[in-house]
């Protein structure tokens, strides 16, 4: 090897199994080698490939960091470059091979050089040794904690907080899809990456810190196109997420009612429809018979029109089950009952106030999306006024189009809302945000006409003097939804909206409001 190496000008390399035989001889160019493209078949997080790499280094330099990242990302068994002497001899051995995660050393490891006549490994023994360890490190996790692990992946091209606010959405997000977050890495670029997004060196840094954490997938805070999920999935065997699957994956988790089910899928199936793709060219169209055309459809082509026969069907009975809610807002507005819909940003405690107001039970938890289903709920006023109050599904920042055109028949409910309550939790850093976020959606549901309130929900948490001030620089009304006696305020505000009459202001809201 060193010799021909020596006589061409490039580096020799070949891969061995092992049983010894050689798979590949590759030549590469004076720098580098260019490994074959192995399918990313997905071997076990315990398992490495089976080969290991043994290459030439025309000036007998140690392995370069290229070398190092082959190792990680192929999962070698162990890569080793072989140094070219003046007279074209083998000169030093330069050999490394992975570690085990938590070694606190890093990825990989690099052995002590030596001479090839002194090189005494057992390679098979040694790589056994190295794949029990692996399974050693990884199975007390197991039993501790069976989430899946993620790595958060920020990118922005813009300074400011801005990441930083999305990233900790993110990480709740994640959190709550059930998800363990193991590490969090943001970027700054003057612009995204076309292809990868973070670029391909930064890709292959998140790949192997990846593999060094023994994680399951990436999330990425931000949409990828169906050519970035090809482009980066072709790199890794590592599951890849962006910000609206990760939103849609808590949405099927807690769609309880059918209407939410069907809404959920179809929006699932909206969005994962452009994005099927196949990385088997096994699969590629068999050619023939007249013009070309093949015996039969592959079986990627078989799934996308499955999911456009699927995608069909779930429309034909989102109508249906449209014309029932139809029928039923008819029949409330036979009713002359005014209807108050309570929006704003998740986790904003919409449910929690709605169960204050009404005596209910709804499902109430510290988390995003604890409610999809429009809750409906009827509520007492003196003079025997009744309304009905609804809960929404909450809304979030950048909420994908996907989600809203399916969510948009039970959105619809908001249409005949004759007040909105909006909701937002004044202890967060994001207030202004939030609340500008509710409103472009808003904005884009045609729904800025209706009058609504807003509404400072959580004051507990930041004390009367600063809820006081906030309430009075927006114009808005400072509650704790857990506390009745902070709520007539607003329930006086309600009722003078509704029906025009001032009323004696009430010292707490429990003696006017009762469920029926």
């Amino acid at each position: 090897m060193t010799e021909a190496s020596r006589e061409i000008g490039r580096q020799i390399a070949v891969l061995v199994d092992r049983k010894g035989k050689i798979d590949y001889v590759i030549v590469g160019d004076a720098g580098r080698i260019f490994l074959p493209d192995f399918k990313r078949v997905r071997t076990s997080r315990e398992r490495f490939r089976g080969l290991r790499c043994l290459h030439t280094h025309l000036k007998a330099e140690p392995l370069s960091h290229d070398d190092l990242t082959d190792l990680a990302l192929l999962r070698l068994d162990l890569i080793g470059a072989i140094g070219v002497g003046p007279d074209g001899r083998p000169a030093r051995v330069h050999l490394a091979h992975l570690l085990p995660p938590g070694s606190g050393e890093g990825p990989w490891t690099q052995m002590e050089s030596t001479l090839p006549e002194l090189l005494r490994i057992d390679c098979r023994q040694m790589i056994q040794d190295l794949e029990r360890e692996f399974t050693g490190a990884r199975g007390p996790q197991r039993s501790v904690d069976r989430r899946e692990k993620a790595i958060l992946i920020g990118i922005t091209t813009e300074r400011g907080d801005e990441l930083k606010e999305s990233m900790e959405e993110l990480q709740v997000l994640a959190e709550s899809c059930g998800l363990a977050v193991v590490d969090q890495i943001l970027q700054h670029r003057p612009k995204i990456d076309h292809k990868f997004v973070v670029g391909r060196g930064k890709l292959e840094e998140i790949i192997i810190r990846a593999l060094q954490l023994g994680t399951d997938m990436m999330v990425f805070d931000r949409d990828l196109t169906p050519a970035q999920v090809r482009s980066i999935s072709d790199s890794t065997d590592l599951k890849i997420i962006d910000r609206t699957q990760l939103i849609l994956d808590i949405f099927a988790q807690r769609a309880r009612s059918r209407d939410g089910k069907i809404q959920v899928e179809l929006a699932q199936l909206r969005y994962l429809l452009p994005r099927l793709i196949t990385k088997n060219t096994a699969m590629s169209r068999l050619t023939g018979g007249i013009g070309g055309r093949g015996p039969g459809e592959t079986k990627l082509e078989i799934g996308r029109r499955r999911a456009r026969d699927r995608i069909a069907r779930l429309e034909r009975e989102l109508r249906t089950l449209r014309r029932g809610r139809t029928q039923r807002r008819q029949k409330r507005r036979r009713e002359q009952l005014p209807i108050i819909s309570i929006i704003g940003y998740t986790n904003a405690g919409k449910s929690t106030l709605l169960n204050t107001l009404t005596g209910s039970d709804v499902f109430v938890e510290d988390r995003p999306f604890a409610t999809l289903d429009p809750v409906s709920r009827r509520l007492r006023f003196p003079r025997e006024r009744d309304v009905i109050i609804t809960d929404t599904v909450g809304f979030i920042k950048d909420l994908p189009d996907d989600l809203v055109a399916a969510f948009r028949a039970t959105l619809e409910e908001l249409e005949d809302a004759d007040l909105l309550l909006h909701l937002v939790d004044i202890s967060s850093p994001y207030l202004e945000r939030h609340i500008a976020a509710v409103e472009k959606i808003l904005a884009g549901l045609d729904l800025s006409s209706i009058p609504r309130l807003l509404v400072f929900n959580k004051a507990d948490n930041v004390g009367d003097l600063i809820a006081g001030n906030l309430s009075r620089l927006y114009g808005a009304f400072s509650i704790s939804a857990l506390d009745k006696s902070t709520l007539g305020p607003l329930m006086s505000r309600i009722e003078y909206s509704l029906w025009g009459s001032a009323i004696r202001k009430r010292s707490s809201s429990s003696s006017s409001c009762a469920t029926n």
